[in-house]
């Protein structure tokens, strides 16, 4: 018999991409919507995998529950593993990820933002839609001869600094683990985080987000960056203290930002809430500054994403159940 799997906060996109790949598995699926958590951990029972998205709650009290059922793995079908309590699964459940699925869609998302924030292209959009054809408060800079600072380089981080390279930026990057020859390949010069902070007109973030990461952007951080630097978060919310940043938005030190993440997405990112009060202050907040892009955690949302992430879950699943090593494997 086939293994049976449980997919949780499933949505449209989901289930075709899903369903048009699992052609060539033939597993037996199930789509539920709502995340997975601790009120609905039932429904796992008779099944052998669940997989999940960013909001699921997979806590130890979760695992215990996933384990009585019966569940052998939990795919997950992101990169990021921060909210499953890795400890309380080890030696009981095996957890696979997705760790690279598509980094030319979110480096594009990344420039995307860049060039909407700097141009002042969603205020003209709206602005236009009005009758309102008026210039002022739109000016923007040329990119050319600025300074980019790129505060991680995997692969991500290095097909950004390879773009804005290309449109004649001077760029800094900042690694732990620095790979000196594809900067010196690329002309890109690595240099601590303070250098990165003080000469960088632009800060594009694309680290994991580990105890060492959390609010990495903070007062401290941001009071040593140029007057007017522009903040670009498509990696992981709470990679940036967010009352910090509003302080350094308030103060004109923080010139505009683009954030496809937030710290406390999980309560509203992929959910249409429009018809009700967002009772989150600090997002609220956000949301009315003009110089301020706010996004659902979307740079991954392409086509060619979508369909990488249904293969490489799919296979992770096949790879377990075939007994093959478990390439993309996390564990505490």
């Amino acid at each position: 018999m086939k293994p049976k799997i449980a997919f949780f906060d499933t949505k449209s996109y989901d289930k075709a991409f899903f369903l048009e790949k699992n052609q060539q598995y033939g597993f037996e699926i199930k789509f539920y919507k709502s995340h997975l958590n601790k009120d609905n951990a039932i429904l796992t029972k008779g099944f052998d995998v669940v997989c999940i998205f960013v909001n699921a709650e997979v806590d130890a009290e979760v695992i215990d529950i996933l384990v009585e059922n019966g569940i052998k793995l939990i795919a997950l079908r992101c990169a990021g593993y921060n909210n499953v309590d890795l400890k309380a699964a080890k030696n009981r459940i095996k957890v696979v990820r997705v760790p690279a699925y598509s980094p030319h869609s979110i480096a594009e998302y990344t420039l995307a933002l860049i060039l909407t924030l700097n141009r002042k292209i969603h205020r003209a959009y709206n602005r236009t839609r009005e009758g309102n054809f008026a210039l002022e408060g739109l000016i923007g800079f040329e990119m050319n001869g600025k300074t980019a600072g790129i505060i991680g380089t995997g692969k991500i981080g290095k097909i950004v600094a390879q773009i804005l390279k290309s449109m004649g930026m001077n760029v800094l990057v900042y690694d732990l683990y620095p790979d000196t020859e594809f900067a010196e390949k690329n002309g890109i010069q690595y240099t601590s985080l303070d250098e990165l902070y003080r000469n960088s007109d632009i800060i594009s973030l694309h680290c994991p987000l580990t105890k060492e990461t959390e609010y990495l952007i903070n007062k401290d951080s941001i009071d040593k960056m140029k007057e007017g630097v522009m903040i670009i978060n498509t990696g992981r919310g709470k990679l940036i203290n967010t009352k910090d940043l509003i302080e350094g938005l308030k103060d004109k030190k923080v010139g505009c930002a683009g954030l496809d993440v937030y710290e406390e997405e999980g309560d509203y990112f992929y959910e249409d809430y429009s018809n009700i009060v967002i009772d989150d202050d600090i997002l609220a907040r956000l949301l009315i500054f003009n110089n301020v892009i706010v996004t659902s955690h979307q740079a991954f949302f392409t086509k060619e994403a979508l369909s990488e992430i249904a293969r490489i879950t799919l296979q992770n699943i096949q790879d377990f159940f075939d007994g093959k090593p478990l390439v993309n494997e996390v564990s505490a």
